[in-house]
């Protein structure tokens, strides 16, 4: 046992005796004394007023019924009105066997008869009750999440599977919900108060599924579920949850989303329940206008169809069914655009579904911790590209790849990456590597400390998806890299919106500060080309100059190059 625990087991406990008679206060102090810490009241209201000021540090109330002021039974009612002292034991202090009863039923632990004549049943009965309110205390205290007073997750599961057992035939819904973007809560209002956001949509919860023949538990950081009867709670529950933030913050900062598997088959395991619905919750991703979703046959076919792209990623990777294309990049900084570099792209030709567009696969194996397995593959096939190039054409075309926030956990990633560079008989100045933003945003410490290492080992860093986090001004001060890259989300309206065309030329203003080159991605039209190059930009990528190419048809766009130049 450590000294800590040792400390408590022997510590007095503190002990309220609450009664109008001076004599029976002096008589029970006597027989207590010398075990017990003991704090004495006349009244009702003294003794509630002590109990505020020893908040949490009572262990039992010895409790007279008949006294002015407020009486013993005026006393209990608020005691168990109030959450914070609900779980003190009271024992009723009486000579009467009929208020004996009745304290027994209104909750009261225990009863001890007056007069006090029995000074070692007294202290047997009254040790007795504490141990046992401690034990249920800490029981209780395993059950619950403690931020917000809902079951955690285990007994979650638990109680469930006793309310299937007891209610059968009873129809039940599973409820997700989802408090999205709050990790922006605590980056911009302090853990504190999202805690305080937590807890009041905790207790929203916890109050409607008990009023609705329901369970409820906090699942992790900033998600809830709820086995309830089955009827048209959803709406309610949205309507009551935002209520219950509204005083906290604005929709902008944190949206909720609910997810519905309605009359849940019983049949499957519960864990499968609640992931129904989960992946209806998560449908709505995106979706800025939508705010419940049902698990149906859509997502139930999506789920299949992402079970399969699963299934199938190692035999794809040995057949190399994924095709590594190439988006070139044009510098504009002279009077005629000549390209100077490309994006290594990832496309998937399978031999059942067809083309799969990245936009659906990169997202599923990044959730499902598989990435790591598409990016090595394509590190892999452009570094022998690259290779290739650089032999037939006698001089170096880089090539910028994707380093995703899932490998940044791969403490190895810079030895490994520079074992493929140097394998395939490059040079590091040929092989970029881009980084997104939320990396950063997500896993500060251990970005910072793989870029620094990357940068010692000559490699180019370029910042993908600028714009999009949540931490770009501060990532720039900390973050080292060489390259800015423009997401295409600012690009798309300069030329329409004024508003858009300020903010681009603010982050040129910040790039030429910090010494850094701009790339701009999805350019599609002369006059965002023409905007851009005016703004001093670097580097344009986008349709306005070449759509993403198949290897082939990037090696001839390089040839039609070789030739041009042979001609001068």
């Amino acid at each position: 046992m450590n000294d800590f625990v040792g400390s408590r087991l022997k510590m007095k406990r503190r002990i309220l005796i609450v009664d109008d008679e001076e004599i029976n206060r002096a008589l029970l102090n006597e027989v207590l004394k010398d075990d017990y810490e003991v704090l004495l009241a006349s009244n009702g209201q003294e003794a509630l007023d002590i109990i505020e000021l020893e908040e949490g540090r009572l262990s039992l109330v010895l409790l007279d019924l008949l006294m002015p002021v407020m009486d013993g039974y005026d006393f209990f009612e608020k005691m168990k009105k109030d959450e914070s002292f609900s779980r003190i034991p009271v024992i009723c202090l009486t000579s009467e066997k009929e208020a004996e009863v009745k304290s027994l039923k209104m909750g009261m632990a225990d009863f001890i008869s007056k007069p006090y004549d029995m000074p070692e049943v007294i202290k047997a009965r009254i040790a007795r009750i504490i141990q046992l309110y401690e034990d249920r205390n800490i029981i209780s205290a395993t059950q619950f999440d403690m931020l917000t007073g809902l079951f955690n997750r285990e007994y979650f599961y638990e109680y469930s599977n006793i309310y299937d057992h007891f209610y059968p035939d009873n129809a039940k819904d599973v409820i997700a919900v989802n408090l999205n973007r709050f990790h922006i809560i605590n980056a911009v209002y302090g853990r504190d108060f999202g805690n305080r956001v937590l807890k009041a949509v905790g207790e929203t919860i916890k109050e409607y599924s008990h009023a609705n023949q329901g369970v409820a538990c906090r699942y992790n950081a900033d998600s809830y579920y709820i086995y309830i009867k089955s009827g048209e709670h959803e709406k309610v529950l949205y309507e009551r949850i935002a209520g219950s933030i509204k005083g906290f913050v604005d929709d902008y900062d944190i949206r909720i989303r609910i997810g519905v598997y309605k009359d849940a088959d019983t049949g499957l395991d519960f864990g499968k329940r609640l992931d129904y619905a989960l992946l209806a919750c998560n449908s709505i991703n995106g979706n800025y206008n939508k705010k419940i979703a049902y698990y149906d046959d859509k997502i139930r076919e999506k789920e299949h169809f992402e079970a399969k792209l699963i299934h199938d990623l190692d035999k794809a990777l040995a057949e190399r069914q994924f095709k590594v294309f190439f988006q070139p990049k044009y510098n504009v900084e002279g009077e005629q655009p000549r390209l100077c570099s490309a994006e290594a792209l990832i496309r998937w030709e399978h031999p059942e579904l067809g083309m799969i567009s990245p936009g659906v696969f990169i997202p599923l194996f990044e959730n499902k911790g598989l990435i790591g397995k598409v990016d090595r593959y394509v590190w892999e096939e452009t570094a022998a590209k690259v290779a290739q190039w650089k032999k037939s054409f006698h001089h170096s075309i880089p090539v910028s790849v994707n380093v995703s926030r899932v490998d940044m956990l791969n403490e190895n990633l810079c030895s490994d990456i520079k074992k493929i560079v140097d394998n395939s008989g490059i040079d590091v100045k040929d092989f970029y590597l881009e980084v997104t933003e939320s990396a950063y945003t997500e896993n500060r410490k251990d970005v910072l400390s793989i870029v620094k290492d990357f940068r010692r080992e000559g490699f180019t860093i370029e910042m993908d998806d600028f714009g999009t986090g949540y931490s770009s001004l501060n990532m720039l001060t900390e973050m080292p890299f060489d390259v800015l890259k423009l997401d295409m989300a600012f690009v798309k309206n300069i030329h329409t919106d004024e508003k858009a065309l300020r903010l681009v030329e603010f982050i040129m203003d910040i790039a030429r500060y910090l010494n850094v080159s701009v790339i701009a991605e999805g350019v599609e039209y002369k006059e965002q080309y023409d905007l851009l190059k005016k703004m001093g930009c670097n580097v344009i990528q986008g349709y306005y100059f070449s759509k993403p190419l198949c290897c082939d048809e990037f090696e001839n766009l390089l040839k039609q190059l070789q030739e041009m130049c042979d001609a001068y």
